[in-house]
């Protein structure tokens, strides 16, 4: 059934041929998905039609709001790009291929994923940013109806969010759907806090809006006393917003300033401070709390006069001041950029291309970053920093991520300053290089032409990546004979520490494709990489190691190999067994450790050299690597005697209290733990590992059932 309503609003708001395009591409995107639904129940193409609907709201070209449309075709129908690009043009494809998930890919590790989708996504939106915006209204509409999916998986995706879509809207200078994003994740993640915040700002309302009416009209009248055109206001704080500050400041809810500001609208920038200057002469401003983004804007471009005054009633208040084109640019960021574009735009090419050079530096500074853990991290840091102003004896503005230091600003003034870098004067008092900067410091570099460049230790207390970036490419460029020789050293270094043979384990071979495999040259550059840091040690030991334990096994199984052919191993017997292989109790069976299987999963034997046969789940990830001709047919005899261990993870918040609270639910089940062991990863959350012991596969499952049920508990699986 056709969306009446979103069809018309279609046609009311794009020209004739553009609104031909966006049907066209409705209709294909309609056929596609016929018959799939959602969790919720409903068809599957509604998803498409409501983020195509927050994107026409926001002011979106056609091309978008046709990508929005097809956005989910490539990945979850039958469609192809080829007839994607024959139908709606390059321009439409591209858009749509930058949003789809790495689908086909095998990835090690749920952060790998996450890292290489994150990696596809700002390739994409370095060449066209509307990418980032169509997932962005994507997840709007994922978190808008998250209720019909699993907790665990409720709150997983609100994590995400939080952590990365959240911040990059406003990144991007979106605040109205940073604040939907925010305050939705924090209904699934902090849910007792989120409703006991509602339920407490809800009670104060009436009074709340009161007070505002009266401020409201006193500015009201003071505007039109100074003669500015203009309006005034109230706007509520979001929740999350309130959240954070009592939690970081430790405050109840009646401490906080700005559970509602007001915000004065006016038409040019020298109303804002006459607004400004009349608003002190009425209300008492609180020293600490002024700040002025119109002559210093945001990253995102973000302008506004704020000011905390002290109200004749004895409240304290924030008030926002801005022109109705900085206000535009605070609402809709980045998108701005097309929803005004035709006649009064409120962003230049100049100002457009400001806005995404952060993204192409990004993707230029972390083109060495091959760990999965280190590019998030160092995401997290140059796309959501909380940032420090510092200006240069000029009087020039540099915004750097909070922590930068002398040597964080000196790159960023210029790669050749930094790299002369000696010393530095933070407000014309001398300091170390390692000092960090603070909002409002004049900073000056110290350089000397005869230094001979930047030392390994910056790495170490260096904060923005731009600048580990031009250190890493100074050792690269200018000692790579000395990187060389450090980097084969490290690497010999730690393959004797695992108690390896180096001469056995660095061959040309393996290390040549190794180099390959990384898009380096020669042997030597994979040395020097290792040397300047581009790669890590680690990445290449363990692969090093993996191809020589392939060959040492493959070597075992040859000498074999005739005692296989010719039938002659002799597998040792013994009485009676739980495990019947081939359908005889008589063998010496034993468990294998990596997987413990218990009565009731699948198994496979594999016949080992004078040890009988050890059992295998059939899922085992080790049965993959077997030779095929040792493995056996083996099942579960009839009567089971003897108890099995088993072995799972339990993946949780790092909550007081949550460990016995496993452990006694465990024991309540009659069953014996013999082994915990616990390690807390860097999102403060557990991977809790149990050795229990059971004679079958359905205890454990209901065991399984009952910990997820536990609050704090995210997944359970078996090890």
């Amino acid at each position: 059934m056709a969306d009446r309503v979103l069809l018309q609003k279609f046609k009311n708001t794009y020209k004739l041929d553009q609104y031909e395009a966006i049907l066209k591409a409705y209709n294909f995107a309609s056929k596609a998905h016929e018959g799939q639904k959602r969790e919720s129940g409903e068809d599957y193409f509604v998803h498409p039609c409501r983020v195509a609907e927050i994107l026409v709201d926001m002011g979106m070209d056609a091309a978008t709001i046709e990508a929005a449309l097809l956005h989910d075709v490539l990945e979850d129908t039958q469609a192809d790009r080829q007839s994607l690009e024959g139908l709606f043009g390059e321009e439409v494809l591209e858009l749509v291929e930058g949003v789809t998930k790495l689908a086909k890919f095998t990835f090690h590790s749920k952060e790998e994923e996450q890292a290489e989708n994150l990696r596809k996504m700002l390739m994409a939106m370095a060449k066209d940013i509307r990418v980032i915006i169509i997932k962005l209204a994507d997840r709007m509409h994922n978190m808008r109806s998250l209720s019909f999916l699993s907790e665990e998986r409720q709150r997983a995706m609100a994590q995400e969010t939080l952590d990365i879509y959240a911040p990059l809207a406003g990144r991007l200078g979106m605040s109205n759907m940073k604040c939907e994003l925010e305050d939705l994740c924090m209904r699934y993640l902090y849910t007792e806090d989120y409703y006991s915040l509602t339920e407490m700002i809800a009670e104060k309302r009436l009074e709340r809006q009161a007070f505002v009416d009266r401020v409201v009209n006193e500015l009201t009248d003071k505007l039109k006393e100074i003669g500015v055109d203009g309006e005034v206001n109230g706007r509520p704080k979001h929740f999350y917003s309130i959240y954070k500050k009592m939690k970081n400041q430790n405050k109840k809810l009646d401490q906080i300033y700005d559970l509602t500001a007001l915000r004065v609208l006016v038409e040019d920038t020298k109303d804002c401070y006459a607004v400004l200057g009349a608003i002190h002469t009425m209300y008492k401003p609180i020293p600490g709390r002024f700040k002025d983004y119109i002559a210093m804007p945001k990253p995102n471009l973000y302008q506004s006069l704020h000011t905390t005054v002290m109200t004749n009633y004895g409240t304290p208040f924030e008030i926002q001041i801005r022109t109705y084109q900085m206000h535009r640019t605070a609402e809709y960021g980045i998108a701005a950029h097309w929803k005004y574009k035709e006649g009064n735009t409120t962003l230049t090419d100049k100002d457009m291309d400001a806005k995404i050079r952060w993204i192409r530096e990004i993707m230029e500074f972390q083109g060495d970053l091959r760990d999965s853990k280190d590019f998030i991290d160092s995401l997290k840091i140059d796309v959501f920093p909380d940032e420090v102003y510092v200006f240069t004896p000029k009087g020039d503005v540099q915004n750097l991520p909070r922590g930068a230091t002398v040597v964080d600003f000196a790159y960023a003034i210029h790669s050749k300053i930094g790299d002369k870098c000696v010393g530095g004067k933070i407000n014309s008092k001398i300091v170390p290089i390692s000092t960090k900067l603070k909002t409002g410091d004049i900073v000056e570099v110290m350089t000397n032409n005869n230094s001979k460049g930047p030392s390994r230790d910056w790495l170490k207390f260096v904060k923005s990546s731009g600048a580990k970036a031009k250190i890493r490419q100074f050792f690269k460029r200018e000692m790579k004979e000395e990187n060389t020789k450090i980097g084969k050293d490290m690497l010999e270094r730690e393959i004797k520490r695992k108690g390896y043979p180096v001469s056995e384990v660095m061959t040309e071979e393996w290390l040549s494709a190794i180099a390959a495999r990384y898009s380096l040259s020669t042997v030597d550059d994979l040395f020097a990489s290792i040397g300047y840091g581009g790669t890590t040690v680690n990445q290449v030991m363990f692969k090093l190691i993996d191809s020589y334990k392939k060959v040492q096994e493959a070597s075992r199984r040859e000498g074999l190999a005739d005692d296989l052919d010719s039938k002659k191993i002799e597998v040792a017997k013994k009485p009676a067994s739980d495990i019947l292989v081939k359908g005889d109790d008589g063998y010496l069976v034993r468990m294998a450790r990596c997987c413990s299987p218990v009565p009731g999963d699948e198994i496979i034997g594999y016949i080992s050299r004078g040890r009988g046969v050890t059992v295998h789940r059939k899922d085992c990830p080790n049965v993959a690597n077997f030779e095929e001709g040792r493995l056996i047919e083996v099942e579960w005899s009839g009567s089971i005697q003897a108890s099995f261990q088993a072995t799972f993870t339990v993946y949780c918040s790092n909550r007081s209290g949550l460990l016995a609270e496993i452990s006694t639910l465990i024991s309540q089940q009659k069953i014996p733990i013999s082994a915990v062991n616990a390690r807390v990863d860097d999102d403060n959350y557990c991977h809790i590992n149990f050795s229990i012991e059971l004679k079958d596969v359905d205890i454990l499952e209901n065991v399984f059932a009952k910990i997820k049920r536990i609050k704090g508990v995210v997944e359970v699986y078996r090890s």
